[in-house]
């Protein structure tokens, strides 16, 4: 099974596609792909569906839907048997995909893949590869984890309570990859080819302190201070307009070393683990 959600949704079995276009079911198979080779308890989708509202018919309605992807599934086994593909011996059916367990579904991969743990994947090894200092070696696999994203995740699946919050948690992993890509970039000398991607971030994520410290650091290393002091003017009218927060006491810091350095000179970019980072 090959699973896509960072983006559109996309699941195919044995290369044909399993996703439905009514929307309830497919709220359904989100989840589940989500989770795949994980219970996903009765308990969570019922909430994904109908809120804390659920109608007295939600289980039976929820079989119904778990009945129609079997349908899907079964279909996509047959003709992916007939086109080609040899049929295994003892081959999988729909229940054996679709897995009906105390408490909840499972849906079995298969160990086919999954966009979402080769991201996990890729930008675990580009962590641990900025911690040890190879910095080219970060900026390549963090690259590589974030062209997996083709759009926000779960775009053409109308989401409830459980989907909106796994798709606010994805996005902050792929904004925490994205910063660390950009930061590996910086200590790379690439401060000029990031400027254009950080004029656009910094105006997306207007009280992001993380990104507008590397949008000013870029500016600073490209001969632009008093852009920078004006990308650290912007953001504090923000914070304080609409938050009512000071910058941290991190890019105040930034802020005072570009006052006083010569381009060349400029202070290194603080790392996470120094900053306080505010997503807006």
């Amino acid at each position: 099974m090959d699973i896509q959600v960072l983006g559109a949704l996309a699941v195919r079995e044995r290369g044909v596609s399993v996703t439905p276009t009514a929307p309830k079911p497919r709220q359904v198979l989100a989840l589940l792909a989500l989770h795949a080779d994980q219970v996903v308890p009765v308990s969570a989708l019922t909430e994904e569906l109908w809120g804390d509202a659920p109608p007295r018919s939600a289980r039976t309605t929820l079989q119904t839907y778990v009945l129609q992807l079997r349908s899907l599934i079964a279909t996509a086994l047959e003709r992916g048997a007939t086109d080609g593909e040899e049929a295994p011996a003892g081959r999988r059916s729909a229940k054996d995909v679709l897995v009906t367990l105390p408490g909840g579904y499972l849906l079995d991969s298969g160990g086919g893949a999954s966009d979402i743990r080769e991201f996990d994947r890729l930008a675990g090894v580009g962590y641990r590869a900025m911690d040890s200092g190879d910095f080219p070696g970060a900026a390549r696999l963090l690259r590589e984890a974030l062209s997996l994203w083709t759009g926000p995740a779960f775009a053409d699946v109308h989401g409830g309570i459980q989907l909106d919050m796994e798709t606010r948690r994805l996005d902050e992993t792929r904004l925490c990859a994205l910063d660390q890509r950009i930061e590996a970039d910086l200590r790379i000398g690439r401060h000029r080819e990031l400027l254009a991607e950080l004029t656009v971030l910094a105006s997306r994520y207007r009280t992001h302190e993380a990104l507008h410290g590397q949008f000013m650091l870029a500016l600073h290393r490209s001969g632009r201070r008093s852009e920078a002091l004006d990308v650290y003017q912007r953001l504090r009218t923000t914070l304080v307009r609409e938050l009512g927060l000071e910058p941290s006491a991190a890019l105040r810091r930034l802020q005072r070393s570009i006052l006083m350095a010569a381009p060349e000179t400029a202070a290194p970019a603080e790392t996470n683990s120094e900053r306080l980072v505010r997503v807006g």
